[in-house]
């Protein structure tokens, strides 16, 4: 039995059926922006291994990053030991991130990270002697896979029926209908506004996306929402979380999505891109404000520790891929993959099958009025030189920032050609 052959037997792939097994390709190599299938064949990656592989992949910088640290130590407990990357790294995200940030707690995840976040939320309120355990998120939302993640994803295109008696119960409003680029329209927040105004003693925070909402739709939305959520938070004294797992890094323009608004959430997630899709790492960042307060409480320290907390050679690659990011000209990169889609792209809204076309920084998304076949789609795109994962009715680039716009140019036609030729 070879690779490709026990792995549909015997490997479950993410979101996969095991007895209706999408196809799967064998990766041999993967260099630059290219993935190399054990069969020869060349793919250009129009995913960047789901938001992560900024850089590409065989980053000299990041291969030198993990070389170095693997001559140290790749491990070491992070209860009671510290260490160099975890320093460096924790001093650079303070830096780089919005205002007040200062208090960072590494994890092994971004699902972990939102884990982390939300028991944050908790234990504050807690803290002050009055517990809330209701959370608000946004419909079209995804936060993860893991329980109290997927606790604030979308509640009906998530999973909450299926676990249905055993994931807790919070509040969820519309999503801002307002787009990115449209003129803001103020009955956006209004249901917001009602619900804070009439359950705020019950909720101990607002969890979000900022600006971009990923894989519960790919929807943009206006950063003036983010300036009202904020000042609901304010006004009622309730917890802004941001998760900018996917957006955080460059992403859609800005370093960081919440720079949009000028706003700093009281606690912000990060991964993905956090080691330039290397290695599994994610940071949880607060407030002095909220970490003295959850320290100040009964408990007297924050309730979670993982294993693999402030893993060192994730911390040193970490380091190298931020350095390597804020050296190269990234927002000008983003920009130029910007025009390019939305220049690509557009005509494809004159297709009937087309719904919609949206661009915004290195994020392109053609949504479907049907939902796609992901297999016949896929091996269409495979035999154009394209490596893309589409879901749903979304079919979606979010590509290293490195890339050429030769290398975006196949990607952008086998979107063209699949479409036109109604192969999906």
């Amino acid at each position: 039995m070879n690779n490709q052959e026990f792995d549909l037997h015997h490997v479950w792939h993410p979101y996969t059926s095991l007895t209706h097994p999408l196809p799967c390709y064998e990766v041999a190599s993967a260099k630059g922006v290219t993935l190399t299938l054990s069969d020869g064949r060349e793919l250009v990656d129009g995913m960047s291994s789901w938001w992560a592989c900024v850089h590409g992949y065989q980053v000299p910088e990041l291969d030198a990053a993990a070389t170095a640290q693997l001559g140290k130590m790749s491990h070491v407990m992070f209860g009671g030991l510290t260490h160099a990357p975890a320093v460096e790294l924790c001093r650079k995200l303070v830096e780089i991130t919005p205002k007040g940030l200062d208090r960072v707690f590494l994890a092994d995840s971004g699902s972990v990270a939102v884990e982390v976040a939300l028991k944050m939320a908790q234990q504050y309120w807690h803290a002050k002697g009055t517990p809330r355990a209701k959370f608000v998120s946004l419909r079209g939302g995804y936060h993860g896979d893991t329980f109290g993640a997927m606790s604030v994803c979308d509640p009906d295109g998530g999973m909450h029926e299926l676990y249905k008696g055993f994931l807790p119960e919070h509040h969820f409003v519309a999503a801002p209908s307002c787009r990115f680029h449209a003129q803001w329209d103020e009955s956006c927040v209004v249901e917001l506004a009602e619900l804070v105004a009439d359950r705020h003693e019950e909720i101990a925070a607002i969890v979000l996306e900022p600006i971009v909402q990923g894989a519960g739709g790919m929807r943009f939305y206006h950063p003036r929402y983010l300036q009202w959520v904020r000042a609901l938070c304010d006004e009622f004294g309730l917890l802004l979380i941001a998760d900018e797992i996917a957006t955080g890094f460059g992403r859609t323009g800005q370093l960081f999505a919440c720079d949009w608004a000028g706003i700093s959430p009281d606690i912000m997630c990060l991964g993905k891109a956090l080691t330039g899709g290397y290695l599994t790492l994610s940071a949880t960042l607060t407030t002095e404000h909220v970490a003295r307060t959850i320290c100040d409480g009964k408990a007297g320290v924050f309730m979670h520790g993982p294993t693999f907390m402030g893993n060192p050679l994730a911390c040193a690659v970490a380091n190298a891929s931020i350095d390597l990011l804020l050296a190269s000209p990234w927002q000008e990169r983003v920009q130029a993959i910007e025009h390019q889609l939305r220049t690509e792209l557009v005509q494809l809204t004159l297709n009937p099958a087309v719904a919609d076309v949206r661009v915004l920084g290195a994020i392109g998304v053609v949504e479907m009025k049907e939902r796609v076949d992901v297999a016949r789609i896929q091996r269409k795109f495979v035999e154009l030189g394209a490596w893309i994962r589409p879901f749903g009715k979304l079919i979606y680039l979010m590509p290293p920032f490195v890339i050429s716009p030769e290398e975006l140019r196949v990607l952008t036609r086998a979107i063209h050609e699949a479409i036109t030729s109604g192969e999906f």
